[in-house]
């Protein structure tokens, strides 16, 4: 019997599951509905096409509505949102934006993956002042067009995260005046402190003026900003970049459970407590890698999967999600940071006991031209050697980081990183790649505990 699939949200999670779904059932009807007028677009290059990085904006569309129709045979339908998800008559209600008009879709299965919204930090006449948040195609293009119209030439960036920090640079490379307000004493504060104070140097010798251990408190009516620590800047825009939170609302109507991190709780499979519905992408709550415990991470890669092992589970193919690592990497001018896995701070508070190992070398032969100072640090259990994180900075970082993160997922320890056979040459590595190096440390490490 074919069945008939409902997706709601028709970008990174909602169009991959599609197409995975497709792959997997050539039968099957599948319908995507989309509220905004694109779908399946990068997100993640969004900034880099404010920056000029990426020259045309339809480099960032992956598909069109004809596209998914003509290759794959699955209808998307634009500009139409989902506004109530019926569980007893297994129907969605549907706001038609085009011909304003309402109607219900039967489904035999139903994929929620709306995604999530930008938080609004609390700041007094936030309506003062220009205020944008980057979170969809169309937010990008209005940002875009009102720099170009309006002639903006200052930003606050209000948040030191990875938009944040990613912003900074596309802004001066439009050549910006810069302000970063980040709320805790450094940025990017999944790093250690030691690896943030890389980055905040960077973003210094860049001219981006920092603002740490502070907040945007009020926009003044002459549009100029207060910060909480009384210092006052001026700047043509906010662009707001806090953070992100689930957009569970239709899930929760619905009465669908949602996790104690605010997304929307499913299995290892993506089915939520309703087992014909599945929910995929930022907008869930997922368990950690390697405590088990729920965890919810906005990253692409996590969607991509979670779209995979839905398709899987609904074509009677089962195949478990194994958890999510958290392996994430930021570009800041001319340094990387690269994570995975826990932080320091992060197993403190969760009373896991751990010993660290760290080093600073260079990415690759010290005599070969260019070579640069790259940090590691690897967080382990002082009696088994199990990886808990680890994280880098500086060019290479993102290799390290890969490496690492696949060691964890392999079930390979803090042993074994010394014995990996890593690729060499001088513009790459070292004979003993920083990988091993940081092996040898932590293994010297285990046996003064013995």
């Amino acid at each position: 019997m074919t069945k008939k699939v409902l997706v709601i949200g028709g970008v990174a999670g909602g169009a991959t599951f599609a197409s995975q779904l497709r792959m997997l059932d050539e039968e099957a009807e599948i319908i995507v509905f989309e509220k905004d007028g694109t779908m399946s677009f990068a997100n993640c290059g969004m900034p880099y096409y404010l920056g000029g990085f990426v020259e045309k904006r339809e480099h960032l569309i992956a598909a069109t509505p004809e596209s998914f129709q003509e290759k794959k045979k699955i209808e998307v339908r634009i500009r139409h949102e989902v506004i109530r998800i019926n569980r007893s008559e297994k129907t969605v209600t549907i706001k038609d934006h085009i011909k304003d008009v309402t109607y219900d879709e039967s489904y035999d299965k139903l994929v929620y993956s709306p995604g999530a919204v930008p938080v609004v930090p609390d700041i007094k006449h936030l309506d003062r002042g220009n205020c944008y948040s980057l979170r969809s195609f169309k937010d990008m293009l209005k940002l875009d067009e009102h720099i170009t119209k309006r002639n903006y030439q200052s930003v606050c960036l209000v948040g030191g995260g990875f938009i944040g920090l990613e912003m900074a640079e596309n802004m001066k490379a439009r050549g910006m005046k810069v302000h970063l307000v980040q709320r805790s004493s450094h940025v990017l504060n999944l790093l250690e402190p030691d690896f943030s104070q890389v980055l905040e140097k960077e973003l210094i010798d860049h001219d981006v003026d920092l603002h740490l251990s502070a907040t945007v408190e009020q926009i003044n009516e002459d549009r100029s900003l207060k910060l909480s620590d009384g210092t006052e800047i001026e700047a043509d825009f906010l662009l707001l970049a806090v953070g992100i939170k689930p957009n569970k609302h239709l899930a929760e109507a619905a009465g669908l459970s949602i996790g104690i991190t605010g997304g929307v709780r499913v299995n290892e499979y993506m089915q939520t407590d309703d087992p014909d519905i599945y929910a995929i992408g930022d907008v869930i709550e997922s368990f950690d890698f390697i405590t088990g415990k729920p965890k919810q991470v906005p990253l692409a890669w996590v969607a991509h999967r979670e779209a995979y092992v839905a398709a899987r589970h609904i074509t009677d193919d089962p195949v478990a999600f194994k958890g999510i690592l958290g392996t994430a990497i930021c570009k800041v001018f001319e340094q990387s940071a690269a994570v995975v896995g826990h932080s320091g701070s992060s197993l403190r508070k969760m009373e896991i006991p751990f010993e660290t190992a760290e080093l600073t070398s260079k990415q690759h032969a010290g005599y070969y031209p260019g070579a640069s100072s790259l940090s590691l640090m690897v967080h382990f259990c002082p009696d088994s050697g199990t990886i808990y994180g680890a994280q880098a900075v500086g060019q290479g970082a993102d290799k390290r980081i890969d490496v690492i993160s696949t060691a964890i997922n392999g079930g390979l320890s803090v042993l074994d990183l010394q014995t990996l056979e890593i690729a060499y040459a001088p513009p790459y590595s070292a004979p003993k790649d920083p990988v091993n190096m940081i092996g040898y440390k932590a293994v010297k490490k285990m046996n003064k505990k013995k």
